[in-house]
């Protein structure tokens, strides 16, 4: 079985912030695509706030013992390092700084999972603010139609592409 999990804070006041796209797009995926696809994959948003989403996390890999290891997680996650608009999948690899990402390896103990990093930075150059104060800011509403009508189908469909050749899944 493959573990996808979008990271996110809870709760309405952060439901359409930058940080909770991993939210955004778990909720794109459930609402969006066909049922056959559910019997190989668990998908499912955290229900705490990111800086902690190892325990979460953890907690959800031993719930799930058909889950064989880390390399079978898929953690969906915002990255400031990223332009709004692109995406990347990496196995081990990530942003320079994210507190969620953080977390989930100091708990699991390891670097080796799979992350989608959907870029959410749109900041313009003249006006800078901090990656923090910017992340928790909601899409504009462009920004959001541009994510449900564009930008998750290529990450869903890139992303089933990339479940075909590492772990033999077709969907």
């Amino acid at each position: 079985m493959i573990l996808i999990v979008g990271l996110g804070n809870p709760g309405p006041k952060y439901q359409n912030n930058r940080h909770n796209v991993g939210h955004v797009f778990v909720d794109y995926v459930l609402e969006n695509q066909s049922a056959g696809w559910r019997t190989k994959f668990k998908i499912i948003k955290t229900d705490c706030f990111m800086n902690i989403s190892g325990v979460f996390v953890k907690k959800l890999i031993s719930h799930y013992p058909l889950v064989p290891s880390p390399q079978s997680l898929i953690i969906i996650h915002d990255d400031l390092d990223i332009p709004f608009g692109k995406f990347h999948i990496q196995f081990a690899s990530g942003p320079q700084l994210h507190n969620g990402l953080e977390s989930i390896e100091q708990h699991l103990k390891t670097k080796d999972f799979w992350r989608v990093r959907i870029g959410v930075d749109n900041r313009p150059i003249d006006r800078r603010i901090p990656g923090e104060t910017y992340a928790l800011q909601n899409f504009l509403p462009n920004e959001k139609k541009l994510l449900e009508t564009e930008i998750f189908s290529k990450i869903f469909s890139q992303l089933k592409v990339d479940l075909k050749n590492q772990f033999k899944v077709i969907i």
